[in-house]
């Protein structure tokens, strides 16, 4: 859960400079962490996988209200690929297609993700 606090720090700065691909990958990690520490904490000996919106459905299993976090935080997992690698882009590259409504939005819903989280640990 630390990191994952942390990862909302960077995005953070990295909004503020500019670098919104970026933002979006580290508000997207926030989030991934924060659900992997929610199911580490309940027992789970191995937690795989990057998409936010799998990690919400195995934290239902044990909590139903994370099926409504998963439809509210699901489009996080967009930015797990195409903020890094240009061939995760239709001719795009990273830092030109992501911008600052990007970064804002994506930092909006890591955030009500991680305090989601943080509530139920």
């Amino acid at each position: 859960m630390a990191q994952a606090k942390d990862d909302i720090t960077v995005s953070e700065h990295l909004l503020r400079g500019g670098f919104h691909n970026y933002a979006c990958f580290f508000a997207q990690q926030a989030a991934e962490k924060a659900l992997k520490a929610y199911l580490l904490a309940q027992g789970a000996r191995e937690v795989r996988g990057h998409s936010v919106g799998d990690l919400c459905l195995d934290a239902a299993r044990l909590d139903p209200a994370f099926e409504g976090l998963a439809d509210e935080v699901t489009p996080l997992d967009k930015y797990y690929i195409p903020t890094r690698y240009p061939n995760g882009l239709p001719g795009g590259t990273p830092s030109r297609a992501f911008d600052r409504v990007d970064s804002e939005r994506a930092l909006a819903l890591a955030r009500h993700a991680v305090a989601f989280v943080e509530e139920r640990l």
